[in-house]
C-alpha cells in the first residue's frame, strides 16, 4: 500500500489540530521571561523550568483582567490551549488566565502598587497636612446607600448639628467605581475649594469589595487633592493603599466622623478648661506684679528719690577736680617745656654773643662785614651792640695777619653817635669817648 503523502500544510493543520484538542483548557506553572507588551496592548513572553521552556502569549482582551502587574522572574500558574503558528512551524501558549503562584492575584497586585507609589515618595509623612481643628465644611466620598454614609451623617450631627456637609455620591466596588472615586474627588477640589476636609471610604467587606481604593488612580487622586483626606476603608484590620496615601487614616467611617468633628460637650468642657488655665495664669501674673510693685515701692530709692542723685552727683565731682588737676598739671608740663625751648632759642639768636662784648658790623647797604678786605677808607659802618647802635667810618684798613695798629695810628675809626653825628676825634659825648679800635 502506498504512504500518504502529505503536503506542507496539510501537516501542519493536522498539528495544530492535533495540539489544539489534546492540549485544551489547561494549567502550566512556570517562570516568566522575555517580556514584551507590543503597542496594540498584547503580552508576549516565555514560560520556562530548570529544563525547558514555552512561548506563550496574553491577548489585550485577557490581560485588562489582571489585577496584578506581570513581571521576568514571577512564578505563575497560566490557564490557556496550545496552538501552533503554522507559517513558521512554531506552537505557543495561549493564555487566558495568569495566578500568581504561591500568592494570591490580589494580594500580588497589592504589594507591587504599594512599593511603587512608596518609592515616588506617596507615603511620606512630611507631604502630609494637618487635619483641621474646628472644620466648617466637610465632603464625604462614598456610596450613597452604604452603611457607611449614615453612620457619618448621623455622628456629625449628634456631634455639631450646624455642620456643613458635602456628599459626592460613588460606586465603592465593580466595574467603573475606581474611575468614579478619583473623579470625584477631582470636582470637589474643583468646585469646592473652601471644603476644609475630605472622608473617603466605605463600609467592610472583603478584599474584592474594597479594591476600588487599592487602585492606583483613586491614590492618585488622593495624593493629588488640595483638600487634607481622611481615609475610613472597611474594618479596622482592612489596610488599603488608600490608607497609605490619605493624610490621616480612620480604622471605620463612624471613626472618621468622631476624628473629624470634636463634640459639642467636648468642646464646651475644652473651652472651659483653658479658661481656667488662663485665669490662673492671669492671678499667678498679678500676683507676681503686685509684688514686684510692693518690693519697689519699699526700695530706698522711691522712699528717698534724692539718693538716686548721690552717687551720680559724687562721681561728677570727683571727674570734675580730676579734670582741673589734669588740666594744671598739663599747663605746668606745657610751661616748662615752653622755657626750655625760649632758653634754647636764645642760645641760638645771633644777640646772644652781644653780650660778651662782640659787635654786629653791617656796610651802609645793610649787609654783614665779614672780611677788612672789602672795606675801604670813609666807608660807612653801623655797629651793632648788646645794647645799642653806632655809627662809624673807616679811617684805614689791614690785611690778615698784619700786626694790629696802636691807638693813635691811621688804623682808627671815627665813631658817630647813635642819632648818626659825627664826633670829633678824642671829643667826648654825652656817654665818654666813643673812639674804638677797628682790628
Amino acid at each position: 500500500m502506498a504512504p500518504k503523502i502529505y503536503t506542507v500544510g496539510e501537516l501542519s493543520q493536522g498539528i495544530k489540530a492535533l495540539l489544539e484538542t489534546s492540549f485544551r483548557e489547561i494549567w502550566v506553572e512556570g517562570e516568566i521571561s522575555g517580556l514584551k507588551v507590543s503597542s496594540l496592548g498584547h503580552t508576549y513572553f516565555d514560560l520556562k523550568d530548570a529544563v525547558s521552556n514555552i512561548s506563550g502569549v496574553l491577548f489585550r482582551g485577557f490581560a485588562a483582567d489582571l489585577k496584578f502587574e506581570l513581571q521576568n522572574g514571577l512564578l505563575v500558574r497560566v490557564r490557556g490551549n496550545i496552538t501552533t503558528y503554522d507559517k513558521q512551524s512554531k506552537y505557543q501558549l495561549m493564555a487566558k488566565e495568569v495566578q500568581p503562584a504561591g500568592i494570591g492575584p490580589l494580594q500580588l497586585a497589592f504589594e507591587q502598587l504599594k512599593k511603587k507609589l512608596q518609592s515616588e515618595g506617596l507615603f511620606d509623612q512630611a507631604r502630609k497636612r494637618t487635619i483641621p481643628a474646628l472644620p466648617q465644611k466637610i465632603a464625604v466620598v462614598t456610596s450613597p446607600t452604604g452603611a457607611a454614609i449614615r453612620d457619618i451623617l448621623s455622628i456629625l450631627k449628634r456631634r455639631y448639628a450646624n455642620m456643613h456637609i458635602i456628599v459626592a455620591p460613588v460606586k465603592v466596588q465593580g466595574q467603573g467605581a475606581k474611575e468614579e472615586i478619583a473623579r470625584a474627588i477631582k470636582d470637589l477640589n474643583d468646585n469646592f475649594p473652601d471644603i476644609d476636609v475630605m472622608l473617603v471610604g466605605r463600609g467592610g467587606g472583603s478584599m474584592e469589595d474594597l479594591w476600588a481604593f487599592n487602585e492606583e488612580i483613586v491614590a492618585r487622586a488622593i495624593a493629588g487633592s488640595k483638600i487634607p483626606v481622611i481615609s475610613c476603608v472597611g474594618h479596622e484590620t482592612d489596610f488599603t493603599i488608600a490608607d497609605f496615601v490619605a493624610d490621616l487614616r480612620a480604622p471605620t467611617p463612624s471613626a472618621a466622623a468622631e476624628l473629624v468633628v470634636k463634640s459639642k460637650v467636648e468642646l464646651a468642657a475644652h473651652i472651659a478648661q483653658l479658661e481656667k488655665r488662663l485665669l490662673q495664669s492671669l492671678r499667678i501674673y498679678y500676683e507676681n506684679l503686685w509684688g514686684k510693685f510692693r518690693r519697689l515701692t519699699s526700695s530706698r530709692m522711691l522712699v528717698n528719690p534724692l539718693a538716686l542723685l548721690e552717687r551720680p552727683t559724687r562721681r561728677l565731682d570727683e571727674a570734675v577736680e580730676g579734670l582741673f588737676l589734669a588740666s594744671a598739671d598739663r599747663a605746668r608740663r606745657a610751661g616748662e617745656r615752653l622755657n626750655l625751648q625760649t632758653e634754647k632759642l636764645k642760645a641760638l639768636s645771633p644777640l646772644f654773643p652781644l653780650r660778651k662784648g662782640y659787635a654786629i658790623v653791617k656796610s651802609a647797604q645793610g649787609k654783614a662785614v665779614k672780611a677788612a678786605s672789602s672795606l675801604s677808607p670813609g666807608d660807612r659802618l653801623s655797629l651793632q651792640f648788646a645794647e645799642g647802635r653806632a655809627e662809624a667810618e673807616v679811617i684805614g684798613t689791614a690785611s690778615s695777619g698784619a700786626a694790629a695798629p696802636v691807638a693813635g695810628n691811621k688804623s682808627q675809626v671815627t665813631n658817630g653817635c647813635a642819632d648818626g653825628k659825627k664826633q670829633k676825634p678824642g671829643s667826648k659825648g654825652a656817654d665818654g669817648p666813643k673812639q674804638e679800635t677797628l682790628w
